[in-house]
Parts: structure tokens; C-alpha cells; sequence
């Protein structure tokens, strides 16, 4: 499956509420917001502006906090040893101040902050509730069918990592998914630690509201 930027069989909203789809070859479909139609070149920068405009939209804060506070166990699918990555601070954050149950997926690695890393999704000891994502956004498609395999019911992809593709394929198969955003910033703020624009709040508190 190929990414939302790049797929040949897309439509995405673009300017107005255009959106550009694929008719094979080397040209396009460009819908306009009135109704029209035009072909475009495929690799055209308009084409290309058309089809990264972003259509799929997850779940909103209220469901967010409610995927947290039913999770008990997390995963993190390309979990790294380097302390300069974005998922060593996560799993950082995640084991120092949640109650949830961490597990940490790399197959190049056999130890990550102190805890056992597992190489793939079916080598954990239990289905996790929420596999959180750091993959680049082309391995998306590959990562939905390992949590669609293991059964896991929630997909959490990282900030900065955007699949409509995948997103949707994933629902497909009753995966909820959260795009786009990341656990530590979204469980700081629903316990306190940050405004829900993402500040931080100046609070300093023990109190785990939420694990």
C-alpha cells in the first residue's frame, strides 16, 4: 500500500475544497469546489498540492482521553536506546509517570530503559491496548497489519507521521486510530501538565488523574 501522498488511487481535499484523484497513467482528476473537472498532470505542483491536503480526521480530545484512561498496556512500535529520540522521551514519560504496562518493539535492539524490547507485536506477552507508532510514514501500512494481526484495538501514530491510507485501512479492520499526535503531550495535558493547546501549564503535581 503506498502513502497518501503517493497513492494512485486517492481523493483528497485541496484548495476551496478541491480534491485531486488518480486516473492512472500520468495524469489526474482534479474536481474543483464548484464541480468541475480538469486533468492535470500527475506530477504537477498543483496535482501535488491537491493530494496533501488532508481529509481523515480522528478521534476528537474527548475520545482521546477515553482511549487513555481504558488503556492498561502500551507498545511502542519503533522504540529506541538513543536519548535523543523522540520515543526514548515517550517511554521515558510512560514508565516514570503512568501506571500503564510498557512494552517496547525493536528488532535491532534487546534492551531499551532497562526493559526488555520484543523485535515484532506477536513476540509480546499480551495484546497491548494502544500500539503507539514511530515509523516512518511509508512502514505505516506494513505496522496496520501487524496490529490488525495481533488484535490490538487502537493504533496511536506519532506526531509528525501522516498515512490517510493507512488511517483508513485501518478502520476498515476496527482499528480506532489517533494520527498525528503524541501519547505524551496528549496524556500531559488531559493530567494537568499542559493546556490543551499544548502549553504547559506551570503545574507541578504527583497526582496521576489519569495513568
Amino acid at each position: 500500500m503506498s502513502t497518501a501522498t503517493n497513492t494512485a488511487e486517492s481523493t483528497s481535499a485541496g484548495i476551496d475544497g478541491s480534491a485531486a484523484s488518480s486516473t492512472g497513467g500520468d495524469t489526474v482528476n482534479a474536481v474543483l469546489a464548484n464541480g468541475l473537472s480538469c486533468q492535470l498532470p500527475a506530477d504537477s505542483p498543483l496535482a501535488r498540492l491537491l493530494k496533501s491536503q488532508r481529509t481523515w480526521e480522528g478521534p476528537d480530545a474527548k475520545k482521546r482521553l477515553g482511549i487513555l484512561r481504558r488503556a492498561k498496556s502500551i507498545a511502542i512500535v519503533g522504540a529506541s536506546s538513543n536519548p535523543s529520540r523522540s520515543s526514548y522521551f515517550v517511554g521515558t514519560y510512560l514508565l516514570q509517570s503512568t501506571d500503564y504496562r510498557v512494552y517496547f518493539v525493536n528488532p535491532n535492539a534487546t534492551e531499551i530503559l532497562g526493559q526488555k524490547a520484543y523485535p515484532d507485536l506477536a513476540s509480546l506477552p499480551e495484546v497491548p491496548d494502544i500500539v503507539d507508532v514511530f515509523r516512518k510514514a511509508s512502514d505505516i501500512p506494513s505496522v496496520v497489519d501487524e496490529v490488525a494481526a495481533v488484535g490490538s484495538p487502537v493504533m496511536w501514530v506519532q506526531l509528525g507521521i501522516w498515512n490517510e491510507d493507512a488511517a483508513r485501512d485501518a478502520e476498515s479492520r476496527g482499528i480506532e486510530v489517533v494520527m498525528d499526535r503524541c501519547v505524551k503531550i496528549e496524556h500531559a495535558r488531559f493530567h494537568g501538565g499542559l493546556h490543551l493547546m499544548g502549553f504547559d501549564t506551570g503545574q507541578i503535581t504527583a497526582r496521576k488523574t489519569i495513568r
